[in-house]
């Protein structure tokens, strides 16, 4: 009888246990950190102040080995090609519609943007859009063998669910064009396209339609985060997670605020379940953020080490 009591007072014990809300996460110090921030920030801030900004690729999903709009731009670039025989008088551009799948690898960074730049031009928002859907819904990571929306990282699932079930609002700030992004957030992250912040060509309307320009209205990365969070969201956020040099200044904007703040780099330092780069990477590449890290006591990420599960349904 004793044991019977014992057993159901266990039980008990178990159903009255809060729920771990990130269980993805190992126990170590950058979990009791988040969870501690989480909760001295809603006793200090309104919900009109719990603004949490995330980079997009390599903080919220894979941006190896090669950011993900680029690949579409690219794919997109060999499709539509027939009809842009102007594309050819451009060197590169011509590398990527004549060469393999990965040709555009190869090319500097601004000449990979400006591929992307170009197959968005003239298209509308809704013909975009869609462009992005289908090529998110046909095309896989080449090592990981699964749609580029099921590569998401589930201990940052986890805490944007947190964050919003604690009545923060929660953003994607990032270097990427806006209409790709803003097509992938939403399928992979649950992040509406109002609460994308992006780098955005310039638009003409005509006809009742929103059509791209090929010129650029404004470059969301490094020192164009803050201005761009600023404008959008009209608030300083007080937590900010990113993984590259390009998001420091919105790491620093972030850090610099009054009460509680949590900043926090995402470092890939785990070549066996995803992958492993930093200083010497041409993507995401991490070097002057993760000294400001390390100087001013910001957590470091470690995906080897605090990441008990990198994707969703990936082992442990």
């Amino acid at each position: 009888m004793r044991n019977l009591v014992a057993l159901a007072a266990l039980l008990l014990t178990s159903c009255n246990a809060p729920k771990d809300p990130l269980p993805s996460w190992n126990e170590t110090h950058a979990k009791q950190a988040i969870l501690a921030f989480v909760k001295n920030a809603v006793a200090q801030f309104p919900p009109a102040e719990r603004v949490a900004v995330f980079d997009n690729d390599g903080t919220l999903w894979v941006e190896q080995p090669l950011y993900v709009q680029l690949l579409f731009a690219a794919s997109e670039m060999k499709a539509l090609a027939p009809q842009h025989p102007e594309w050819r008088a451009n060197p590169n551009f011509a590398k990527i519609i004549d060469g393999p799948p990965d040709a555009i690898l190869a090319l500097a960074p601004a000449d990979q943007f400006a591929a992307g730049f170009a197959v968005h031009a003239g298209r509308t928002v809704e013909e975009y859009s869609a462009a992005a859907s289908r090529w998110l819904a046909a095309n896989e990571h080449p090592r990981f063998k699964k749609p580029y929306t099921q590569l998401a990282y589930q201990p940052m699932l986890e805490l944007i669910a947190h964050l919003r079930e604690n009545g923060f609002q929660v953003y994607s700030v990032t270097g990427a064009e806006i209409g790709f992004v803003r097509v992938a957030n939403e399928q992979a992250f649950g992040i509406p396209r109002q609460h994308v912040i992006a780098t955005l060509l310039k638009s003409k309307f005509e006809s009742a339609q929103l059509q791209a320009q090929p010129d650029v209205l404004l470059i969301d990365d490094g020192d164009g985060k803050p201005s761009s969070i600023q404008n959008v969201i009209g608030r300083r956020p007080i937590l900010a997670i990113g993984n590259s040099d390009g998001d420091l200044p919105m790491l620093q904007y972030t850090a610099n605020g009054p009460g509680p703040r949590f900043t926090a780099i995402v470092h890939h330092d785990d070549p066996e379940r995803e992958f492993a780069y930093d200083r010497a990477s041409p993507v995401g590449h991490l070097d002057k953020a993760l000294d400001a890290a390390i100087a001013s006591a910001w957590p470091v990420l470690s995906m080897k080490n605090d990441w008990r599960r990198v994707f969703p349904n990936s082992p442990q």
